[in-house]
Parts: C-alpha cells; structure tokens; sequence
C-alpha cells in the first residue's frame, strides 16, 4: 500500500477511534516515511545508485582532507624550514660570518 493512502487510512481510524496511542505511533511513523520518501525524491537519491553514488562522494570528500592535510603539513614544514635558515643566516652575521653566507 502507498504511504499516502495508509497515512489517509491511519487518520480515518483516529477520527473514528478516538486516536489512541498505537494509532498516532503509527500516523507519525507513516507520515515520517512518506517525508523521508519524499526528501530523498527531491534529492534525487531514490533510485538504486544513489547509495554508490553516495559511497564515491565519501571517497573523493576523505581524499580531499586527506591532501589539504597533507599541504597543510607540508607548508608548514616549509616555514619552520625557512624561518630556521634566516635564523642561522642571523646567527652567521652577528657572528661575522657574513662571508661564509654570501
């Protein structure tokens, strides 16, 4: 049976019954379903593919942290790097060892 027409039959017998407490449960778990339904339609992620499709955007999203991480580390190994070789060229000049860096 359709989501629709069990939600539409689910609130017929709660007019009719007086709504007991297994009755909204169940209008509520129909009714969430029918919605879940509904976003993942509009998503475009109802039909068979979606969940590959959403396994390789995870795999191409872990792959990008991966190399921004990766850059991250590698840029800022490159200035401590940096840093540390205009430190000792410092150290080399207040020494008077300015002909040993030029």
């Amino acid at each position: 049976m359709h989501n629709n027409e069990m939600l539409a039959r689910l609130m017929a017998q709660a007019e009719s019954d007086g709504a007991d407490l297994n009755t909204l449960r169940a209008i509520v778990e129909e009714a969430t379903d029918g919605g879940a339904v509904r976003v993942l339609e509009r998503l475009g992620l109802a039909d068979p593919k979606a969940q590959n499709d959403l396994d390789e955007l995870r795999e191409l999203l872990r792959a990008w942290r991966d190399a921004k991480a990766s850059a991250s580390k590698a840029a800022i190994s490159w200035l401590v790097r940096g840093t540390l070789a205009l430190l000792l060229i410092g150290i080399a000049m207040r020494l008077g060892l300015g002909h040993l860096v030029s």
